[in-house]
């Protein structure tokens, strides 16, 4: 599966079948070397030095994976079937992941366009793989004689065999190749998908400035017209007529942030509509993905694309989600219809007005009131307490308090990084040394992948029995540098969110498989969340946050009490908030 969770691809199985598979002496990335101060390619990949490397990455990577498939048709023992094709999926997820990284978050548009190409070129060799009747006929030898020795061989073979058939391998013909023509429909139609939001999020014209809060004025882009009834020929001084404003582009971040702190119910109104309504386009793309991934599942003998992809996950069948979903619904509906009559009649205290109803867009607004107002919150006081630095060096306390590893800076070769903001970091252990890599990409640009989420580079893999092939990951955020301000501070939001995708990291960086298919994230996707949930509660507990949580200017810890309110206003209205995930996810 695609390894970053926030944002995965849309066709797993194409992924997926062939995670499992490297030649360590053919792709071996300079990432694992830090003492290496000679010029590299990003990512420490030799190939990519320029753009035109991911042409040779991508040849290299069919050369060797096509010397595997010679290898594993000779029907060696079912351990190096297993083993090769562990091989050949982590051969081609170096590429993969390394070109959507790219396309996702590299400001020079040769290397994104380059990306993009390897990624179109390495897919259809993906459709080859995993259609390959050698490989399957392998596979299924290999799971079937009995020989496999460990338990995650075992595993590994059976995931492989019923990945193949997800492919529709094992249909006829014409099945087959309906099959594949739907799974790369569906490939491009989600890649469109992603691009629409990214080329097209929306925004919305606000005059005068005065309508926007103060302290989100530096997420939102000034603008200014003519004032009214002033033509511009009639101008004495143009600058003295100009009236200010604001455009709010309605990405997610910046649309919670007007939606929780904006008094003007109007301004609201016009950023919720259009935050829900654009990309226009992709109203179109969503008809089509719907229709594509049913039409495949009814061919896969399922009655729901749910069921279908529900194949190896923990939960076995979409009846059990729904009466998961349901039950839980029912134990806090009672409280969340008494949580929704609250925040009615907050709204219709302040508007004067007993009959008004409660809009979408009221809900954050009226819910930041009252949390602010019960518990005193003030969010720049907040903020004050978690400049960005400060938040690092929580993280490396947590890897020495919970791991007895350190989690520090280290060198980056020239070449390796896309950007100046970019931080390398490793983590390691005092006794088993170097434990793996991880890129920071903290800052938010211009065509940078909008959200915050987890990249895989390298999974972690045995390569023989004294070696490992150390993981690589890059952690990407798109946090707001402050005008008024050199030092970033974090609101509690996104402190959460911080801890959250360093959960995901360290799972893949902490955990030592065999094999690459199940490395790190590449688990049950009902279960791939787990970690990285349970480390948000880290970012809450005031026994973490006063190791490193202090005021960026006196160096005060941050209090106790101030602690406990944020943590008490954060559980209020928590059955509505369970509704909305349970509703909408």
């Amino acid at each position: 599966m695609w390894n970053f969770i926030k944002n995965r691809e849309p066709n797993i199985h194409m992924k997926r079948l062939f995670e499992p598979f490297l030649s360590y002496r053919h792709f071996r990335t300079r990432a694992v070397d830090r003492q290496n101060t000679s010029s590299t390619g990003l990512y420490g990949f030799d190939h990519l030095k320029s753009p035109k490397g991911f042409q040779r990455f991508v040849d290299e990577a069919i050369e060797r994976s096509s010397e595997l498939i010679d290898y594993i048709s000779g029907m060696p023992s079912s351990a190096e079937i297993i083993r090769a094709m562990d091989e050949i999926s982590d051969t081609v997820c170096s590429v993969v992941d390394s070109a959507e990284l790219c396309r996702q978050t590299h400001p020079a548009r040769g290397f994104v366009e380059e990306a993009i190409k390897a990624l179109m070129k390495i897919n259809v060799y993906l459709h080859f793989l995993n259609t390959n009747h050698t490989l399957y006929n392998a596979v299924k030898k290999a799971e079937q004689d009995g020989h496999l020795l460990t338990e995650e061989a075992r595993r590994a073979a059976l995931h492989l065999h019923i990945d193949f058939e997800k492919g529709g391998i094992h249909l006829p013909s014409g099945k087959l190749d309906r099959v594949n023509q739907l799974n790369m429909d569906a490939h491009k139609l989600c890649r469109e998908y992603g691009e629409n939001i990214i080329n097209d999020p929306g925004y919305v014209d606000i005059f005068p400035a005065s309508r926007i809060p103060r302290q989100i004025q530096h997420l939102l882009k000034p603008i200014y017209r003519l004032t009214s009834g002033v033509s511009k020929e009639s101008l004495g001084s143009y600058e003295d007529e100009q009236e200010k404003g604001f455009r709010i582009i309605t990405e997610l971040r910046t649309l919670f942030s007007v939606l929780q702190l904006t008094p003007d119910e109007q301004v609201r109104k016009m950023a919720y509509l259009k935050g829900s309504s654009v990309p226009h386009a992709n109203h179109e793309v969503l008809d089509k993905l719907i229709n594509s991934r049913h039409e495949l599942a009814q061919i896969m003998g399922c009655k729901s694309y749910a069921e279908f992809v529900m194949q190896l996950n923990m939960a076995s069948s979409p009846e059990v989600v729904v009466s998961f979903l349901q039950e839980m619904s029912n134990m806090v509906k009672e409280k969340a219809d008494e949580e929704f009559n609250t925040i009615r009649n907050l709204k219709r205290d302040v508007c004067g007005q007993r009959c008004v109803d409660l809009e979408p867009w009221d809900e954050a607004y009226y819910t930041t009131m009252m949390k602010s107002s019960a518990y005193n919150l003030d969010s720049a006081v907040v903020a004050s307490y978690f400049s960005l630095p400060q938040c690092i060096e929580g993280l490396k306390l947590l890897v020495k308090s919970l791991f007895g590893a350190s989690f520090d800076s280290v060198p980056m070769a020239p070449g390796e990084s896309w950007h100046p903001d970019v931080l390398k970091m490793c983590i390691h252990h005092p006794e088993e040394g170097d434990l793996g890599f991880l890129y920071l990409d903290l800052f938010s640009r211009k065509g940078k992948y909008p959200g915050c989420a987890t990249f895989s580079i390298k999974g972690g893999r045995k390569i023989s029995e004294t070696e490992y092939q150390l993981p690589v990951m890059a952690l990407v955020f798109n946090f707001s540098r402050s005008h008024d301000s050199s030092i970033v501070r974090l609101n509690h939001s996104e402190l959460e969110t911080l801890f959250h995708e360093f959960g995901h990291a360290l799972h893949a960086l902490l955990s030592r498989t065999d094999y690459q298919h199940f490395a790190g994230t590449r688990v049950a996707l009902d279960f791939a969340e787990t970690p990285s949930n349970l480390f948000e509660y880290y970012a809450r507990d005031y026994r973490v946050l006063k190791k490193f949580a202090r005021h960026y200017s006196t160096g005060e810890v941050i209090p106790e009490k101030l602690v406990k309110s944020l943590n008490g206003a954060r559980d209020m209205f928590a059955a509505t908030e369970l509704q909305h995930i349970l509703c909408f996810g």
